[in-house]
């Protein structure tokens, strides 16, 4: 989703290297650049103007360390800036009470049924025992969907057919989950095409049924900044706890993501990142600035490489991405391992540097096949000593994988990018701790501590 606002932000960062130091002139025309990004990623026109001047404060009024770049300095400043934009902290959810009472809201076509049964799968893989409630009454498809949901997760769906008062239908819920033993319940309440009166007026009814621990607003990030501007009206009435951002795996600008917490104050919890019911994760606003920055993300890599291989495999990666001697046989084995960890342009994205090598088959799944093919066609020894790949290997490579040799010379330039990225992270990582720090750029936690 930010891939737009990503390069622009590199470029500029690119064109600040030149400068000796820091100046008025050449920081305001650096972040000028950053505010037309902004917009242009549909950020909330307040907002971007706000963060800008916010940054260009704070980039002038900092005393640069000798071996830091005027650049290395803006970047600094800038990941600071979009981490407090973006919320701070991760904000988990409170799962206080006994049952804990968590409302869904949203408008139709935001995924908020989907997404209530990403939730209630993710709260299941933690033990918990979820009760899924039909709360549209208005459209019968909603609650077969919601029960198709449920069948599919084992997790039971409470309704009532015939019954249109929705806050008698949740207090029932909250008999039966008593019965049932179910100690979270998750309210799926009416969408509606608009923000309207009516459908304020029966969440507030719910709301004073059930008492939610939680009221989360499931967003489309697809929307963006008119998504902050419907969570504002929806938190005016019934006062939101956060938000769930769905589909934030497409190509939208982002514009949602970056401004609907400075607009209600109110935390992003969980981000939608895929189709499946397992595509929800725990939005953490320094991983996303990371990913934004073009820094990538090894954190969240890894913790998915502890849900789907062995922890000496997740070991062996955590190693790799921190090695001086990644080589493209390397690469390759993580292609085939990760394949299975989720969408691979999504995880091509929290590897430093590797943003951008799904660009050079034009992106997509099929397309990054061919990535695997031109490392495939070479030999062991050209995989592990790129150095050596000559024009005429490379032309070899290029027939025997069905592409071109300007994509083979685009894939090695780009992989010579990550890898020199990948051995300046440790580096990095302490040049920002002399300035202060910067949250996840510093050493790994150890395996197995993420939780």
């Amino acid at each position: 989703m930010f891939d737009a606002l990503s390069n622009k932000l590199q470029d500029v960062f690119k064109n600040l290297r030149g400068f000796g130091k820091l100046s008025e002139s050449n920081v305001a025309d650096a972040l000028r650049e950053v505010r037309i990004a902004l917009l242009e990623a549909d950020v909330n026109y307040d907002v971007a103007v706000k963060f800008v001047a916010d940054v260009q404060q704070k980039a002038l009024g900092t005393e640069v360390t000798r071996s830091v770049s005027p650049g290395q300095q803006v970047v600094k400043v800038i990941h600071d800036e979009l981490v407090a934009l973006l919320g701070g902290a991760q904000a988990p959810l409170n799962l206080s009470g006994s049952p804990t009472r968590i409302l869904m809201v949203g408008l139709n076509g935001s995924g908020k049924t989907t997404t209530t049964g990403k939730l209630a799968k993710l709260l299941s893989s933690q033990g918990r025992q979820p009760l899924l409630v039909a709360c549209d009454v208005y459209r019968p498809a909603a609650i077969e969907q919601l029960k198709t949901l449920g069948a599919s997760l084992n997790v039971p769906v409470f309704s009532l057919m015939g019954e249109m008062d929705v806050a008698k239908i949740a207090k029932q819920a909250l008999s039966f989950a008593e019965v049932q033993s179910r100690n979270i319940v998750i309210f799926d309440t009416a969408g509606r095409f608009q923000v309207d009166e009516p459908l304020m007026e029966e969440l507030v009814r719910v709301k004073e049924a059930v008492k939610p621990q939680e009221i989360l607003l499931v967003a489309d990030s697809a929307t963006g900044q008119e998504a902050a501007n419907v969570a504002k009206v929806f938190d005016a009435k019934i006062g939101l706890t956060g938000f769930i951002l769905s589909k934030l795996d497409g190509d939208a600008r982002g514009g949602a993501a970056l401004s609907i917490f400075s607009v209600t104050k109110k935390p992003v919890k969980f981000v939608g990142v895929g189709e499946k019911l397992e595509d929800l994760e725990p939005f953490h606003p320094d991983r996303m600035a990371s990913r934004i920055l073009g820094m990538g993300d090894i954190v969240s890599l890894v913790e998915k490489a502890q849900s789907t291989v062995d922890m000496e495999k997740a070991a062996a990666l955590e190693k790799k991405m921190k090695s001086n001697d990644f080589t493209l046989q390397d690469f390759l084995e993580q292609l085939l391992a990760i394949r299975q960890m989720g969408p691979l342009e999504n995880l091509l994205a929290m590897i430093p540097g590797a943003g951008n090598i799904k660009n050079l088959a034009g992106g997509g799944e099929k397309q990054l096949m061919g990535i695997q093919a031109i490392i495939q066609s070479m030999t062991v020894r050209e995989r592990k000593h790129p150095e050596i790949l000559n024009g005429r290997r490379r032309l070899r490579i290029a027939k025997g994988s069905g592409t071109s040799v300007t994509q083979v010379n685009d894939l090695l330039k780009q992989f010579g990018t990550m890898r020199k990225m990948m051995k300046n992270m440790g580096s990095m990582g302490k040049m920002m701790a002399r300035m202060g720090g910067m949250p996840g750029m510093g050493a790994m936690p150890p395996m197995g501590k993420f939780r």
